[in-house]
């Protein structure tokens, strides 16, 4: 609990799979609705259906990428805090 006061912790990456999922569901309900207007508009909502959770999936792991870096560089600065605690004892 205390990681996530001192925002240690992160909850964005949960929202961004949720938002995956809805943006995900909204094109490929688009892609239906498109594909009943008739004519072209078939070929454009299976173009929609295919490339749209696709592309909805490229950006939620590009927003992901920048949560990684930061839970690994916390994890390399608390590396080195350890590793400098440790130097700085003194032994006998």
């Amino acid at each position: 609990m205390q990681d996530f006061l001192n925002f240690n912790r992160m909850i964005t990456p949960m929202i961004i799979k949720i938002i995956f999922w809805i943006g995900a569901g909204f094109s490929v309900l688009l892609g239906f609705i498109t594909m009943f207007d008739g004519g072209v508009s078939v070929l454009i909502g299976l173009f929609v259906i295919v490339v749209g959770p696709l592309l909805v999936r490229i950006y939620c792991e590009l927003l992901i990428i920048f949560f990684k870096v930061q839970e690994s560089l916390h994890s390399i600065n608390t590396k080195v805090d350890r590793l400098a605690e440790h130097r700085n004892t003194p032994t006998e």
